[in-house]
């Protein structure tokens, strides 16, 4: 990283040569938020190219941030970690995005959407607890997308990870959620709600009236969706 050097002694700027590289802190939320494996680290940030993601995380690996080791029961595939340095990096990122989520105006943000980012976003952030006891499937359909992007189904079944398909699984599914891009987006990220929503005519939930009753509880919001916003 010599050519990002600043040449000083104050640690802020020590730790700047390593974090403000371009796609450092979004590759570090990546995996405080639990990822391990490249095609996951991949599917968490859908824009940078797998040459520069894997720069990146040699970089860090370099730096003592993350490190790289076999999965268990798979010892010819390597899955990557957060060392004590990384781990130490939580705190910092978590206030990142509770900063930006507080005080940079969201709709610029909310023009630069993506379907398979926010799914894979709402596939590790959704809560079971309010789901019924057995499987449940639901079917997004983003109206405002060409074909290939529009229909996505997240699967849950107790005891298992959430599946996330964007192509049809053949399941019998329980709720349709039909709606824009933008509008599920602004969702996710706290500045509206499921009632609020729909109440607009925005948000066609079809299917198991509990299930779409407890959508704004089982639904993966943003970590930072907690946080108030400031600005408009």
């Amino acid at each position: 990283m010599t050519e990002h050097r600043y040449n000083q002694f104050c640690p802020v700027a020590m730790a700047a040569e390593i974090l403000g590289t371009r796609w450092t802190l979004v590759l570090l939320r990546e995996l405080v938020a639990g990822s391990t494996r490249f095609n996951d680290l991949r599917r968490g940030v859908p824009r940078m190219s797998p040459t520069l993601l894997s720069k990146r995380l040699r970089e860090l690996e370099e730096a003592g941030i993350v490190e790289r080791k076999p999965v268990p029961g798979e010892p010819e595939h390597m899955a990557y970690a957060l060392t004590e340095a990384g781990q130490d990096l939580k705190p910092v990122v978590e206030a990142v995005g509770m900063w930006g989520q507080k005080w940079v105006e969201s709709e610029p943000s909310l023009d630069n959407v993506d379907p398979g980012l926010l799914m894979w976003d709402m596939r590790r952030n959704l809560d079971p607890t309010p789901m019924p006891d057995d499987k449940a499937v639901i079917a997004f359909c983003y109206t405002d997308q060409p074909d290939g992007c529009r229909d996505w189904w997240l699967i849950v079944e107790p005891g298992k990870d959430v599946d996330l398909c964007s192509i049809d699984p053949g399941f019998e599914v329980d709720l349709y959620v039909e709606t824009d891009l933008r509008c599920m987006t602004a969702i996710w990220m706290g500045l509206t709600t499921v009632p609020r929503t729909a109440a607009k005519g925005q948000l066609d939930l079809t299917g198991d009236r509990a299930l779409a009753d407890r959508m704004q509880d089982w639904l993966g919001l943003s970590p930072f969706a907690r946080q108030e916003k400031r600005v408009n």
